[in-house]
């Protein structure tokens, strides 16, 4: 029995037009630009010198202070053995001693998680009643928390001052003077931009998600927290960090507000340093680096959300 096989002529058409055209060289999947390499060496460079002043810091950090006045930072390249733990061994030997390093960085800590962790939950759950409340004047009231955000917080210092004391008169307890003031202070005026970031997230969120919630019985409480809170902590988390740092760094309202205190945040005491022993930089270096260490630990837990909060929105 023969078997019928098609002609040549009539075999599919997608195998000839596939066998008829070469393989694509990989490396012509995307052409080489010599001015691309430009671009990244400019940006190499530019990298490279940013870092330079981080570099010497750590660096002046880990030198003894005999050094000092006799080479610079950058012969430590040539000569390792230089490098040594002894300022930080120095530094903390101070203890939580008022005053010391150990006891700045705990005041800093004391502040900022509490400063933070209240703007983000609070702006999190104004966010949320701006976005989907039901209730009249929520642009107005949201118009008005934009507003906020231009006012310079050096023009509130002297009348939160005198409105803590005008409280403390009335109540015993004056916050002027405590870590409770500071913490207030910083919550105050990072809540604008708290909101404000919030709410323009929210907006992205489908309103049909919490209507279906609604329609299935969950209350205004459980909706935010299984269904808000999922979708919007890459906000939260951007939220977290940029108000963290701020109050991190943050010296003026520190010297304003703790003027009478014993215990300095960790700004306070390089300020201090800087100021009494300005030849003595393995103190300040050292210090410095101890500063940095916390905020970059905490960007770098949630960079992460931090990437997805800043590019949410950007494209659909």
């Amino acid at each position: 029995m023969a078997i019928a096989t098609l002609p040549e002529d009539l075999s599919p058409p997608g195998r000839a037009v596939a066998a008829a055209i070469p393989p694509t060289p990989r490396h012509r999947l995307r052409p080489w630009r010599p001015g691309r390499l430009g671009v990244n060496l400019v940006l190499a460079l530019v990298a490279a010198a940013w870092l330079v002043p981080t570099v010497a810091l750590l660096i002046v950090s880990f030198r003894p202070e005999s050094l000092y006045e006799t080479s610079g930072w950058w012969k430590v390249f040539t000569d390792p053995s230089q490098l040594t733990a002894g300022n930080y061994s120095t530094l903390f030997r101070q203890g939580l001693v008022a005053g010391g390093l150990l006891d700045s960085l705990l005041t800093s800590i004391e502040i900022t998680v509490p400063a933070t962790l209240l703007v983000t939950v609070i702006s999190s759950l104004a966010g949320y009643s701006l976005t989907f409340g039901r209730w009249r004047g929520g642009n107005a009231v949201f118009y008005t928390v934009v507003g906020l955000m231009v006012v310079p917080f050096q023009v509130a210092l002297l009348p939160v001052v005198e409105l803590y004391r005008a409280f403390g008169a009335a109540t015993g307890f004056n916050p002027y003077g405590t870590i409770e003031g500071v913490v207030i202070f910083h919550v105050a005026f990072g809540l604008p931009f708290g909101i404000f970031l919030m709410r323009n997230y929210y907006l992205g969120i489908p309103s049909e998600l919490v209507e279906a919630g609604r329609i299935d019985g969950a209350g205004e409480w459980l909706l935010f927290r299984r269904l808000i809170i999922p979708l919007g902590m890459p906000a939260a988390a951007s939220l977290a960090i940029f108000q963290f740092i701020w109050v991190w760094n943050d010296l003026f309202v520190a010297l304003v507000f703790l003027g009478g205190y014993s215990h300095y945040p960790l700004t306070i005491y390089l300020y201090d340093q800087t100021r009494a022993l300005a030849a003595n930089y393995w103190v300040v270096a050292t210090g410095a680096i101890v500063s940095v260490v916390v905020p970059l630990t905490v960007f770098f837990s949630f960079q992460r959300y931090f990437v997805r909060g800043m590019l949410a929105g950007s494209v659909k």
